[in-house]
């Protein structure tokens, strides 16, 4: 057995001690952030993940400057201890739970940041995700999301940028079963070529927050989608539900989001609204589907590294590069006007946008 500081609070999921979380390699734990201001600028993000069975924790911080991504990557091996919320420089604090945190980065080659953040509503909760392919479990989690307003500072090489009023973003908190680690070489017999596809849209308006998110298979049809709709200051039982679609504009051979209509029917929103582009944020600063600082891959005791990513010069169909957040004006056919990302992965055939192989651009 192993006694951890989390034992003495009431977060038990087993018979175990803390340190353990049941018995699939694959269980994970994750915090994300992302923040930006008014005008879709000055766009920072910052991830931390917690993976019990493989005794790893890893964190990330990206901040966005002129058409750069400049990154900090974090890992340490976890000795069993999941309350230290914290690798290398950076370092997450839960001020009050399901209200307030706070991200922390010491600094590192350049890199530095204090920043608070408090939701405008009590957090969603999301539909359990979970999908199979073939025989295998490929997911099975849950995940809380939750707009709010940030306050702090990041420093940039000697150039310090205020988070000032007004500073909005998203965070989310996901726990459960994906792909983490080393990536399993045993195929699933009858699925040679994998395909996924996932769009999720966070956004700010001036009274409240509207969430849409989705799942597809290769032919469009959903497998997990919601449509949220939370007024500032909602409490758990009054956020409204509802469903959406989504149309998608890509840029021409890529995979990328140009834009898109998201049709709503939302008690409390608007019934449709239209996204458009304010610049790009590649995720695999963070993490997601990055060859080397992939999620939950053993680095040693601890291993820190700052990455500056050209946006300007990526291959857009190299697999590391397809998952992406766009920054978006959004327009409510209502006259409201808001802020958010659109967040976009797809990966091999989906038919509704003519992408037939593995890795094909928008025609």
């Amino acid at each position: 057995m192993a006694l951890s500081r989390g034992d003495d609070y009431p977060l038990h999921q087993t018979p175990e001690p803390v340190a353990y979380a049941g018995s699939d390699r694959n269980f994970y734990d994750r915090y994300f952030f992302n923040g930006y201001a008014p005008d879709g600028s000055g766009f920072f993000a910052a991830a931390l993940g917690i993976y019990p069975h493989l005794d790893v924790m890893d964190a990330h911080f990206c901040v966005v400057r002129n058409r750069v991504q400049h990154c900090l990557h974090a890992s340490r091996e976890l000795g069993m201890e999941r309350m230290d919320l914290s690798a290398g420089p950076i370092s997450v604090e839960i001020v009050e739970p399901l209200r307030s945190l706070r991200v922390k980065v010491s600094e590192y080659q350049g890199l530095s940041a204090e920043l608070s953040f408090t939701g405008r509503a009590f957090p969603i909760e999301e539909p359990r995700f979970t999908h199979r392919i073939g025989s295998r479990t490929f997911m099975d989690y849950t995940r809380m999301t939750q707009n709010g307003h940030w306050e702090g500072w990041i420093e940039v090489d000697g150039e310090r940028i205020d988070c000032k009023t007004g500073t909005l973003g998203t965070r989310d908190r996901s726990w459960g079963i994906r792909p983490v680690g080393a990536r399993d070489t045993q195929p699933i017999p009858g699925h040679s070529m994998p395909s996924f596809f996932w769009q999720w849209t966070p956004i700010n308006f001036p009274s409240g927050s509207l969430f849409f998110h989705v799942n597809n298979d290769q032919q469009g049809s959903a497998w997990n989608t919601r449509a949220v709709w939370a007024a500032d200051g909602a409490g758990s039982s009054d956020v409204r539900e509802g469903f959406g679609s989504m149309r998608t504009r890509l840029t021409e051979a890529t995979r990328w989001p140009s834009g898109g209509t998201l049709s709503l029917a939302v008690p409390g929103g608007p019934e449709q609204v239209s996204l458009e582009p304010l610049g790009r944020f590649q995720m695999r600063g963070l993490g997601y589907t990055d060859p080397e600082w992939g999620h939950g891959i053993y680095h040693g005791s601890e291993r820190i590294e700052r990455e500056d990513i050209d946006l300007s010069t990526l291959d857009p169909l190299a697999p590391e590069n397809l998952h992406v957040q766009i920054p978006v004006r959004v327009l409510g056919n209502d006259g409201s006007e808001g802020i958010g990302v659109f967040e976009q992965l797809i990966i091999g055939p989906f038919a509704p946008l003519k992408l037939n192989q593995f890795l094909d651009g928008a025609p």
